[in-house]
């Protein structure tokens, strides 16, 4: 159980961590991941921030950022993982740049599409994030305007 809470926070971590790549949120990512991997001596430390800082450029560059991010999620879940298997005590620290960096990272653009198509006298009712209204139009071919006979006020059995 505890290694599955390990593995956890390692891939949220190595998430928020690539989803920072490219952002506003990236100094404070970098600073926070250097902290972090001070525990693992200088020489570590400086190559883990040569790979951030080399992660962020392909990130910065790539066609599709989104792809790239993605690919480089396991490569830090890695990391994360080695570092709290050798420095347990980093857990904290770790939950503590998760929840800074998302604080940061901008919200997601929520974009939804919708299409509908009737056809053939046929009905849609659809909704998006809203109430259904249905307003419903007679369709005017099958009215029939009312008969001299019975209309209100003629017809037989009146008087005038």
């Amino acid at each position: 159980m505890l290694e599955e809470a390990m593995t956890a926070l390692a891939l949220t971590g190595a998430t928020t961590v690539v989803a920072a790549m490219a952002t506003d949120a990236w100094q404070t990512t970098r600073t926070g991941m250097a902290v972090l991997f001070r525990r693992s001596g200088r020489t570590q430390q400086a190559a883990v921030e040569t790979q951030l800082e080399g992660n962020a450029a392909l990130v910065a560059q790539a066609e599709d950022p989104e792809r790239a991010r993605q690919a480089l999620i396991p490569v830090w879940q890695l990391q994360m993982e080695a570092l709290l298997r050798r420095y347990p005590d980093a857990t904290d620290d770790l939950r503590a740049l998760v929840e800074e960096v998302r604080a940061e990272l901008p919200r997601a653009e929520q974009h939804w599409v919708q299409t509908n198509i009737a056809r053939d006298n046929g009905r849609i009712f659809a909704s998006q994030l809203g109430d259904v209204i249905v307003h419903e139009h007679p369709d005017t071919s099958q009215l029939r305007p009312p008969t001299p006979a019975s209309a209100p006020g003629t017809g037989s059995g009146q008087t005038s």
